[in-house]
């Protein structure tokens, strides 16, 4: 089943080219399983044994089912919807030297080498007049799904340094070019010659675009490679490898007979701007969870008290990718812990707290795995590289409970095309269903 999942993953990645549709598309699987699509704006109702979820500025969701008996606290699993890539300023249309480029700068941290000399194209959202809504303003997805810019490299002719290693501008080096010079003076729109296509694709007025959150995307498909089909290689596979597995989980959780005998609320939260930091009103750093435990205990008629006792036996997971050791770069890694593709998801540690595992929840983990027969390995940095971080930490600043950090290895972190192990994808399906029925 490994490839025909993995398969699955790739085509929902394809789909999903910014966090906006990452939500919609969880969505549109939620829906089709019987969730109920709650807004934060609204008073709610909720039941035992109900099913829901409900979005948070459309680019970060959270889906809960709640058992048939009063439960004793929550099992979540938490990772992001976002990934680094360039995104479009306000302005973004430039025109000189005969070029019309895009401006744009960076979001997250982009390995910048790889995104030359690729067809792109854009998606993300956009906000347009509409009197039919009691704001009068509507968001709209866009995805133009064409290739319309590349970022060309300048030849080595010209920069007899470029392999000997380059400092690049983001300003200077990285604006796409989009087309030649012609239309834009002939419009009354700056951004005519993009701001069009977004247009058409949305089905909507230029005159009519108020706002757009838009990015820029590599077109190529992922696919299933290697001498035995052993990897996938994707955009975006930080952190949406992730995403879809745990849904995948935490909707075959959900379809088990005794289910309903569960003591525990199951959560799956996806969060955006993990590559950013986490501080908006929709990253992990947010209120978003927090607010959510608050209403489902008050709504539920429990006290005080037992809002309290729920949070000291919860447990959450925080799922983003991890580090697989390179072949050509195994001075950067731990001698003795670093994870491979294919061996299993990945238990993360660091002394300086980056991510949340500890003696407790990596015991948790480890039992769960073993228990269920599921590969795991463990990831330490080498003590002279610091590593990134993920949103497990952070989250834990506004809901304490016991955590701990997992992911599947990967290579080529933070670029526009990465690699990961076809293997990896049952082990964290099968993790994910296993914890929420825990």
């Amino acid at each position: 089943m490994s490839k025909e999942y993995a398969e699955k993953i790739l085509e929902l990645i394809d789909k999903s080219p910014t966090a906006f549709h990452v939500v919609e598309n969880a969505k549109a699987i939620l829906d089709s399983q019987g969730f109920t699509g709650l807004k934060e704006s609204d008073v709610w109702n909720l039941a035992a044994g109900g099913k829901y979820y409900v979005t948070r500025n459309d680019s970060s969701i959270i889906a809960f089912q709640i058992p048939k008996k009063d439960y004793a606290g929550f099992r979540i699993i938490a990772s992001h919807s976002d990934s680094p890539c360039p995104k479009l300023k306000e302005d973004y249309e430039m025109d000189k030297c005969g070029y019309v480029r895009l401006n744009v700068e960076k979001y997250g941290g982009m390995l910048l080498a790889p995104w030359f000399d690729r067809p792109l194209s854009v998606a993300g959202r956009i906000l347009v007049k509409d009197e039919k809504e009691a704001s009068g303003i509507k968001s709209l997805l866009v995805n133009l799904d064409k290739d319309i810019a590349v970022i060309p490299s300048l030849a080595i002719h010209m920069n007899r340094e470029a392999n000997s290693g380059y400092s690049y501008s983001f300003q200077k080096d990285m604006l796409p070019i989009v087309s030649t010079s012609g239309d834009s003076e002939d419009s009354k729109y700056r951004n005519a010659t993009i701001m069009s296509l977004i247009a058409e694709a949305a089905g909507v007025k230029t005159e009519n675009i108020l706002g757009n959150d838009l990015f820029l995307y590599i077109s190529e498909k992922g696919k299933v490679w290697g001498v035995r089909d052993e990897f996938i290689g994707s955009s975006r596979l930080d952190d949406q490898e992730c995403v879809w597995c745990t849904l995948d989980g935490f909707i075959d959780a959900a379809k088990c007979e005794d289910r309903e005998t569960k003591d525990y609320v199951s959560m799956l939260c996806v969060f955006d701007n993990e590559e950013v930091g986490s501080r908006t009103k929709q990253g992990a750093d947010s209120n978003f969870l927090e607010n959510l435990i608050d209403r489902i205990n008050d709504n539920l008629g429990r006290s005080r008290e037992e809002y309290y006792t729920a949070y000291a036996n919860s447990f959450m997971i925080s799922a983003d990718n991890a580090h697989a050791l390179h072949p050509a770069h195994a001075d950067k890694y731990d001698p003795v812990q670093s994870p491979k593709m294919n061996e299993g998801i990945v238990l993360k540690f660091s002394a300086r707290q980056s991510y949340t595992t500890d003696a407790v929840s990596a015991a948790f983990v480890k039992k769960l795995c073993e228990d269920a027969d599921i590969p795991y390995q463990i990831f330490v940095n080498h003590s002279d590289e610091p590593g990134g971080s993920t949103l497990g930490n952070i989250s834990n600043s506004h809901v304490s409970i016991n955590t701990a950090d997992i992911g599947l290895p990967q290579l080529a972190m933070h670029s526009s095309y990465e690699t990961a192990g076809v293997e990896d994808i049952d082990s964290l399906r099968g993790f994910a269903k296993v914890f929420y029925n825990a």
